[in-house]
């Protein structure tokens, strides 16, 4: 096999097992894979802050791929490298729709050294699945009551919940009235019931993240290995050099890869880093 020196892996459903756990011999392989000479890049649809407790466990010093690509910042010194803007009528017209659809928006800032990650109209939502995630993150909220018309600064994603169907539902809705000027996923975390659709600037994904870090430190997308297991990592899996699906990873994800690793309830990726180190 050819020579890999970027391997980009999703966290949920991929680094971590299914009781969100970086086991011992996964985080082993990665380092092995550092000491190597390859570069480890986490490349997650989580928020900044939810992602800084793996850089310590996998000796990494490289940036962090957050929020599906829309913002990169580097864990030493909390800069931002890339963060992803709306056209303002773009992100108006967006949140229209999404309030007219029946559902309350949240937006992502770039916050994390005021205290908080996101934006969004009240705590006190009627919405089950919205109430049952900010349960678990009340913390890193901040009400902004004018946010549908006048949303506040530094937003560069955010995202709806409810049921797969109605995520689906508001996802063509979105792309009906916006076409390709914004990048969505309906996707659902194992952390909660319900599911989102993400919503970014368009052509914002983990891969648009990924491909400007190999530009910069000068890797071609042939030395690229990507690793995921949903539906926001079949862009960089299709687009490496080598893609790889987790054994746990939806149908389509596995369509769209070149070869399938055991799930990450079975250390895939430490067969994924023999295969890069032979």
């Amino acid at each position: 096999m050819p020579r890999y020196r970027l391997l980009a892996i999703d966290i949920d459903g991929t680094l971590v097992n299914s009781q969100d756990e970086l086991t011992a011999a996964t985080r082993e392989a990665l380092v092995r894979a550092g000491k190597a000479g390859i570069q480890v890049v986490l490349a997650t649809g989580r928020r900044y802050s939810r992602t800084l407790h793996l850089v310590e466990p996998l000796g990494i010093d490289v940036p962090l791929v957050t929020a599906t690509g829309a913002l990169v910042k580097h864990p030493r010194d909390h800069r931002t490298l890339y963060r992803a803007e709306f056209d303002p009528g773009v992100l108006r017209r967006m949140l229209d729709l999404v309030v007219a659809c029946g559902f309350e928006p949240v937006l992502y800032g770039d916050t994390y050294t005021q205290g908080f990650d996101f934006y969004l109209t009240t705590l006190d939502t009627r919405n089950p699945e919205l109430g049952e995630y900010l349960t678990n993150n009340a913390d890193c909220a901040r009400v902004w009551a004018d946010l549908v018309a006048c949303p506040p600064p530094d937003v560069f994603a955010g995202f709806a919940m409810g049921t797969r169907d109605q995520m689906l539902d508001l996802e063509r809705a979105l792309h009906a009235e916006l076409g390709d000027r914004i990048s969505t996923h309906v996707l659902r975390s194992p952390k909660y019931g319900g599911f989102f659709c993400e919503m970014a600037p368009g052509g914002v994904t983990k891969w648009s993240a990924i491909r400007r870090l190999a530009e910069s430190w000068g890797i071609s997308v042939a030395e690229i290995c990507a690793v995921g297991d949903d539906v926001n990592d079949i862009a960089m899996i299709r687009a490496a050099g080598l893609g790889v699906a987790m054994g746990n990873a939806l149908p389509q994800v596995k369509a769209a890869a070149d070869r399938v690793a055991p799930t990450h309830d079975d250390d895939g990726l430490v067969e994924v880093v023999g295969w890069l180190l032979g």
